[in-house]
C-alpha cells in the first residue's frame, strides 16, 4: 500500500483514508465544526479548505469534482450555496484547529476544527480600501504635477509682479535714511564750528 503524499496514515489503506477524508469533510460542511483527533483534523484542514475554494468558483465543473468526492448532494448544495458566499472575501484558512487536550479512554489527542465564517477583520478591509485608493489615485497623481505646474506658475507671476514694487519701497526708505544723517550730522557740525 502506497504512502500517502502528506501526514500520517489515518486507515488501513489509501482508498479507506480517501473515504473517512470525505466523510468528515462531509461532516465538517454539515455541522460547520466537528471534534476528531489532531491527526484527523490536521489531514482534514488542507483537504476541506481545497473543497471551499472550488465552492468559491462556482461553476458546473468545480461542482461535478465537489461531488465525485462528497455523495452527499445536500452537502454539496450548502457548501456551493452558503459556505462559498459566507468565505468568498476571504483569500483562504477557511478552517480553524483547536487543541481541546486528550480523549478520556485512550488519551488521544483531541482538537475541534470549525469553518472560519466570520466576516475579514476590519484591518484588512481597511487596508483592501487603502490598495484601491492608491490605484485610483495613481493616475490622479499622473495629472496631478501639470495642475501643481500651472498653479506655480500662477502663484510665481503675481509674486514677480510684486517684486517691482517692494524694491520701489525699498529705495524710497534708502533716500530717506541718508537725508536724516545729514540732517543730524549738520547740527553736529554747527556746535563743533561754535566752538
Amino acid at each position: 500500500m502506497p504512502t500517502p503524499t502528506k501526514g500520517p496514515r489515518l486507515g488501513g489503506g489509501p482508498a479507506h483514508e480517501r473515504l473517512m477524508l470525505a466523510n468528515l469533510a462531509s461532516s465538517l460542511f454539515e455541522h460547520k465544526r466537528i471534534t476528531t483527533t489532531v491527526t484527523k483534523a490536521k489531514r482534514l484542514k488542507p483537504y476541506a479548505e481545497r473543497l471551499v475554494t472550488f465552492a468559491k468558483r462556482g461553476d458546473l465543473a468545480s461542482r461535478r469534482r465537489v461531488l465525485g468526492l462528497i455523495s452527499n448532494k445536500g452537502v454539496v448544495h450548502e457548501l456551493f450555496t452558503d459556505i462559498a458566499q459566507a468565505v468568498e472575501n476571504r483569500n483562504g484558512g477557511y478552517t480553524r484547529i483547536t487543541k481541546i487536550g486528550n480523549r478520556k479512554g485512550d488519551n488521544a489527542p483531541m482538537a475541534v476544527i470549525e469553518l472560519v465564517l466570520e466576516p475579514v477583520s476590519a484591518k484588512q478591509a481597511v487596508v483592501a480600501e487603502a490598495t484601491q485608493a492608491a490605484a485610483k489615485a495613481a493616475p490622479a497623481a499622473e495629472e496631478a504635477p501639470e495642475a501643481e505646474v500651472a498653479e506655480t506658475e500662477a502663484a510665481e507671476a503675481p509674486a514677480a509682479e510684486e517684486a517691482p514694487e517692494a524694491p520701489a519701497a525699498d529705495e524710497a526708505a534708502t533716500e530717506e535714511a541718508p537725508a536724516a544723517e545729514e540732517a543730524a550730522e549738520a547740527p553736529a557740525a554747527e556746535e563743533k564750528d561754535a566752538k
